[in-house]
């Protein structure tokens, strides 16, 4: 989030059960164990729920945040303490998106981030001051407003990047260095809003004074620049020096310590020294990491941490929300909805299309805009706390924000509908051999779709990283015919250059998995370590064609156990194969030993 949380009055504070009868002693010394406890655990039950009935988990947890707030009966949970534990959960989640994201990505979309931003930003609180305008607020009021309008959550857009495995592609970077650029006009807003909130009151007896403006405008930025370059210098050595050390003890608890450790801190000095936000200093703090080949061991260490507070978050949103709003203000809250659904959205595509991106760029990056969510609420706080709104705009502002983050996964499932159309109409190149991808340095890279391909007898790769990538380099030394299905940008052009042909995609997408010829195929390998999503490709790939092998990984007896009964005709799994390999070179070295390397399976054969 870009500052402290807003400040909540007593009732939302209260973390106990909002009748008197039936208080615990746990609702009133242990506010904290309270939320953890009854907010996850209704978290899990409604997010099944979700899951079941093929909806978005976020529904669920923002339902589950709504029944422990202050607006229903029953137990009320500690909001100022459930919002600093979405802020851990902010920072974690932008310091993991800052390991995979290197100071040349950034670099690189900043032709499009940067004034895209900034203009999607000044027509999308332009609409929003109309707004206010129109149901009679004062201009300073409707200023505020407008600007609260104007900004996307975080952690909503790169939960949607990573659910659709986005984040390594062109149009993932664009949205992060996108964000970014939110984040520092976001922190430029809290520090002038003081400032001119005088001239924005509508007594008209103040004057702006230009000079202070001027210096106080000079010191932020100052601030923001001198953190970037303190972390650019001293970070990028300091960082994958302390992380590196760490691991040479060879304590995996002492190293996972050591990455949260590093995260927060640096969180926290870049908010309490230098003026900048919790958010923008962990992504940077992840981005000066990224560097290091330790970045991906600390994106593995962090991420059931960052999972867990992501989920705080949206409880706390949902804690916020008043369902009266929508019986009391239903057509100014429709007029606020359609600013966030309709003129953002908008703003970002007709500029992303000015800036020279393709059609199914622009409209994805547009549809992961179309909400609002942290950032609106702090700005709101701030401008109730200055006299400038009141508690109307305040309801209006959360109301928008849950009903645009329950639609926005809608906007997403549009924007692939469309995209038979907007790849049409950007002028696909249909052959394989012309599919080749634009870098992700390149300003305005060419989408292409991939037809079947005309492999037959094919070995069918999904996923190319630390493991995929030495299974395809054994295939392509033994002359295999050879297909790759990778969501990666970076990994596609490698495997391109040497007669590879790859599909670009998320493998668990019908359509995808459809044009690699699975009926011609003889062997499909799922080398992605993620064993729900390989569970999907494995269901899908038996129901495509019941008579190819395939083979999956897995971390767990459960997950071989998973997979095996989805239709995986073998199962390895990583830490049999260590055993084995141990095992082997014990037996080479005495031959007396008695070891038997064959009792440890190299796979588990599923029972098919």
């Amino acid at each position: 989030m870009k500052a402290a949380a807003p400040q909540l009055n007593k009732a939302t504070r209260s973390g106990t059960f909002s009748t008197k009868e039936n208080l615990s002693p746990m609702s009133h010394e242990s506010p904290l164990i309270a939320i953890l406890v009854i907010g996850l655990a209704l978290a899990f039950l409604l997010a099944t729920l979700a899951n079941r009935l093929k909806i978005s988990l976020l529904v669920g947890y923002l339902l589950a945040g709504i029944a422990v707030g202050p607006s229903t009966p029953g137990f009320v949970a500690d909001q100022g303490l459930a919002l600093q534990l979405a802020e851990i959960g902010v920072i974690l989640l932008m310091f993991g998106v800052g390991l995979h994201f290197s100071v040349k990505d950034l670099l690189a979309v900043r032709a499009v981030a940067v004034p895209g931003a900034l203009i999607q930003i000044a027509l999308a609180a332009l609409l929003g001051t109309g707004l206010g305008w129109m149901l009679g607020w004062p201009l300073g009021a409707a200023s505020v407003f407008g600007l609260a309008l104007s900004v996307a959550s975080t952690v909503v857009l790169l939960r949607s990047l990573q659910e659709r495995r986005l984040m390594d592609t062109h149009r993932g970077h664009i949205a992060v260095g996108w964000l970014v650029i939110q984040d520092l006009v976001t922190v430029l807003a809290l520090v002038l809003l003081p400032v001119v909130a005088p001239l924005l009151k509508d007594d008209g007896s103040s004057v702006l004074n230009l000079p202070q403006l001027g210096i106080t405008i000079a010191i932020t930025l100052g601030k923001a620049a001198a953190f970037v370059v303190l972390m650019l210098v001293v970070g990028r050595r300091l960082i994958p020096a302390v992380l590196h050390y760490v691991a040479h003890t060879g304590s995996r608890e002492l190293f996972r310590l050591a990455v949260l450790a590093v995260a927060l801190s640096v969180a926290f000095v870049a908010s309490e020294l230098f003026g900048v936000s919790f958010a923008l200093g962990a992504f940077v703090a992840g981005m000066v990491l990224s560097e290091s080949q330790l970045s991906q061991r600390a994106a593995d260490e962090t991420l059931p941490l960052r999972d867990a507070f992501a989920v705080l978050f949206f409880i706390s949103v949902g804690m916020l929300f008043d369902p009266a709003v929508l019986v009391n203000e239903p057509l100014p809250l429709l007029g606020t909805l359609a600013v966030v659904l309709v003129g953002t959205p908008t703003a970002a595509f007709l500029t992303l299309r000015a800036l020279g991106q393709t059609r199914v760029a622009a409209l994805t990056i547009a549809a992961g805009l179309a909400q609002v969510g942290e950032f609106s609420f702090i700005l709101a706080a701030l401008g109730i706390e200055l006299g400038l709104l009141d508690g109307r705009a305040r309801d209006l502002i959360l109301g928008a924000s849950i009903l645009s983050i329950l639609l926005n996964p809608v906007l997403f499932f549009a924007v692939n509908r469309l995209k038979p159309w907007t790849d049409r109409a950007d002028g696909v190149v249909p052959a394989p051999q012309d599919s080749s991808d634009v870098p992700v340095a390149a300003v305005a890279p060419v989408r292409v779709e991939h037809p079947t391909t005309a492999l037959e007898g094919h070995v069918v790769l999904v996923g190319c990283g630390r493991v995929g990538g030495l299974v395809a380099d054994g295939l392509l030394r033994s002359g295999r015919k050879l297909l790759v299905i990778e969501a990666g940008d970076a990994i596609v052009q490698p495997l391109r250059d040497r007669g590879t042909e790859v599909l670009l995609g998320n493998a668990a997408d019908l359509g995808l998995l459809a044009s690699a010829n699975l009926a011609g195929a003889r062997l499909l390998l799922v080398a992605i370590p993620d064993a729900f999503e390989a569970g999907q490709i494995v269901q899908q790939a038996r129901a495509a064609n019941p008579g190819i092998e395939i083979v999956a990984r897995a971390h767990f007896d459960a997950e071989v156990a998973h997979l095996g009964q989805l239709g995986a005709d073998a199962v390895v799994m990583g830490e049999r194969e260590i055993a084995r390999a141990m095992l082997e070179y014990a037996a080479r070295g005495d031959a007396h030993t008695g070891i038997d390397p064959g009792e440890v399976p190299r796979m588990a054969i599923a029972d098919r």
